[in-house]
């Protein structure tokens, strides 16, 4: 009853705003009378805009039931007009006859003071934040007012939503404010400058508690008013719920385009509304972009985004796509603008359904021939999980918020009266401090790739990487330089020979997308992933199966389809259980002359990763000791010759990839371009691609120690 008359109010505007929308102000006099009319519609809307806006402000500032329950005088009327609170009218509170007694009550006198509290704080956030309702704005669109849902909408939402997260980015604000807390390393340290600023009262730290509260606010709001239901998980992001926002807001006919980052397509956080439009026929088009600088010159080069279309309801079961696109003219090529149907975003991304990625028609074939010949490392099946290998995702250590556990080796020295011992760990009273590993510290095969420096200037990353030189590689006692050591008995685990790594971030326009290795098992930063084992495998150690493992996940034709699954910059685990590897059993059954596939893959994985001393666990377990049970030593580092088992083995996955035609190889070794420029600059020809067409000869032969002369 409250509402009656500024939605009837609002139902008048709805036919004025169609007036304005029937003028075409190409005179001076209509150009007057749309400005008339939209100023009357603005005093009709008003009322109701008002009201509406304080609505949302009091679900953004009520904390729990309590405060629900204490509202409900304002609904009454105890205060006065609703509406004309809303409107900015002074709060009175007004006594309700035969109501005294309870009025006065000491529960009753606290309720309202909770109530007018609120109040204050609800039109104080309205007069900051200027809510936006979308139906009073643009009253035209929409008609049965008075029904329970609001009937009409948008013909076409066509934008570019702020590609920002809704959680308040800590070290971006105070690098505008106070350069000193973004300059510290570590977030422990960051806490314990910003609690400095609150003893002291400093008005940033007012500011800072402000801007953090807005931000848990907007998340906690996006999450818990069911307006998205599908795209506020996780770290939320604003295109995000635009783009949910905008499937509401247009008619069921109607027609979305907007422009995202590729995530929409790709993420997890997402895949259940990317599911739902691309699986439904409600896809009508996805144009994906690498910035490369082109389009935006201020965003990192490597950073996609996509042109998204699409329906409320379904439109066809197929829609256009293109990939990794530079340019609106490549939109042109037909074997870079393709169909896809629903069937396809199901077939190649069973769990999740995402987008795949593929460049080109020639890429969507020869996936689509892999899905159908080997199995993906872990399948979803209701509520089952259905793995092939015997491996559980892990990550150690979250760099924010277990950076209290980190030290420096000053700190080491200085607060913990450690020392160093060999293999570059150190001993203190609290126990022994091993090296904590961040994603720049490890190459595909390579656990010592990069150590540190500290540069002070640098406000993001005081620990800038040094990569290893070839001589550094060659020695097996040298150890990289970590920034952080942590205390083994923190480690979640210590009882095993290796842990088989991979880094985090990661980009289809890298060198390689998928970066893994196996390494010594020590501390891991979160931009590690690793792959833990939770079983057996009959027959074979743990380094022995996970050896075979790390093969399939370095080799050439695994990155190949994984290049068509990345989209962003992490390689998550749901990317990775997605994708088709190799199953145990293959190794044993399958063989080249006098040797399985198990064996091949095994002797190239030793050699390449057994490298250093810190290794000598893993090559213990692999059996590679001498007559006295000894570890033999490390492998010597060579460039050529480390090379040459590389492509060695990818020609074996070829071959169990079940791609073994020339041109499909070279085509493959194609997309690879930083390798080729690389490898010809170095040697004159794309060697791995080369030294790779020969061993699948000699494979298939039955010649596996074939000593491939170029």
């Amino acid at each position: 009853m409250l509402l009656h008359s500024p939605i009837t109010r609002a139902m008048g505007s709805a036919a004025s705003m169609q007036t304005i929308e029937g003028l075409t102000d190409a005179e001076v006099a209509e150009a007057h009378r749309s400005a008339d009319i939209f100023a009357g519609i603005q005093d009709m809307t008003a009322p109701l805009d008002a009201f509406l806006s304080l609505m949302h402000a009091l679900d953004w500032v009520m904390a729990d039931r309590l405060d629900k329950d204490a509202i409900r005088v304002f609904f009454d009327g105890q205060f006065g007009d609703p509406i004309e609170i809303a409107l900015g009218a002074a709060i009175v509170e007004t006594p309700r006859l035969g109501a005294d007694a309870r009025r006065n009550s000491e529960e009753e006198r606290k309720r309202v003071e909770r109530a007018r509290g609120l109040i204050d704080q609800a039109r104080q956030l309205v007069k900051e934040e200027r809510f936006f309702n979308w139906q009073v704005m643009f009253p035209g669109v929409w008609s049965d007012w008075q029904g329970e849902t609001l009937s009409g909408g948008f013909d076409a939402i066509v934008g570019n939503p702020p590609w920002d997260r809704l959680k308040l980015q800590q070290v971006e604000w105070f690098a505008a404010r106070r350069r000193e807390i973004a300059l510290a390393q570590r977030a422990s340290d960051r806490k314990r400058m910003i609690e400095a600023l609150e003893a002291a009262a400093d008005p940033l730290a007012i500011g800072y508690a402000k801007a953090s509260e807005r931000a848990e606010g907007a998340a906690r709001m996006a999450r818990d008013t069911g307006d998205y239901p599908l795209l506020s998980g996780g770290d939320t992001n604003l295109y995000s719920l635009f783009v949910e926002r905008a499937m509401y807001l247009v008619k069921p006919t109607g027609m979305i385009g907007l422009l995202t980052p590729s995530g929409l397509a790709s993420d997890k956080t997402a895949a259940p509304f990317f599911k739902g439009v691309a699986t439904a026929g409600r896809l009508k088009a996805l144009y994906d972009f690498e910035n490369k600088k082109v389009f935006f010159p201020d965003v990192h080069a490597s950073f996609k985004f996509c042109v998204f279309v699409a329906s409320p309801t379904p439109i066809g079961r197929t829609a256009q796509c293109a990939f990794y696109l530079h340019s609106l003219a490549e939109l042109n090529d037909p074997e870079r603008c393709f169909s896809l149907s629903a069937e396809d975003f199901a077939r190649v991304n069973p769990n999740t359904g995402t987008a795949p990625v593929f460049r080109s028609r020639h890429d969507a074939g020869l996936t689509t021939a892999i899905y159908s010949r080997l199995p993906i490392l872990v399948s979803h099946v209701g509520l089952e999980q259905i793995k092939v290998w015997p491996v559980k995702y892990a990550t150690m250590f979250h760099m924010a918020n277990d950076s209290n556990l980190f030290r420096t080796q000053q700190e080491l020295q200085e607060q913990e009266a450690a020392y160093p011992v060999k293999g570059n760990r150190w001993k203190s009273a609290a126990g022994e401090w091993v090296p904590l590993y961040q994603g720049r510290s490890v190459e595909m095969y390579d656990h010592r790739f990069a150590g540190v420096e500290f540069n002070p200037e640098n406000i993001r990353r005081g620990y800038v990487s040094v990569q290893t030189t070839p001589e550094q590689h060659a020695d097996p006692d040298y150890s990289i330089r970590f920034e952080y050591h942590v205390l083994k008995e923190n480690l979640p685990v210590t009882d095993i020979p290796c842990v088989l790594a991979y880094r985090r971030v990661t980009a289809t326009t890298n060198s390689r997308t998928m970066v893994p290795t196996l390494a010594p098992c020590v501390g891991y930063g979160d931009s590690v992933f690793l792959l833990l084992p939770e079983g057996e495998i009959a027959g074979m150690s743990v380094s022995g199966w996970m050896s075979l493992l790390q093969g399939n996940l370095a080799s050439l034709p695994f990155d190949f389809v994984a290049r068509n699954k990345v989209q962003g910059q992490n390689f998550s685990w749901y990317i990775l259980e997605q994708l088709p590897v190799v199953p145990p059993e293959t190794y044993q059954q399958v063989r080249f002359g006098t040797k399985t596939a198990g064996e091949i893959v095994q002797e190239g994985v030793l050699e390449l990763t057994y490298t250093a001393h810190d290794m000598a666990p893993f090559a213990r377990d692999m059996g590679y000791v001498d007559d006295n049970g000894e570890v033999r030593s490390p492998f010597i580092w060579n460039e050529e010759g480390r090379l040459r088992v590389r492509a060695k083995l990818d020609a074996l996955y070829f071959h169990l990839y079940g791609i073994t035609d020339r041109v499909d190889v070279s085509y493959i070794y194609s997309t690879f371009p930083i390798i080729q420029r690389e490898e010809i600059a170095l040697y004159g020809r794309y060697l791995s691609r080369d030294l790779c067409l020969a061993y699948i000869s000699a494979l298939a032969a039955g010649d596996p120690d074939a000593d491939i002369r170029l």
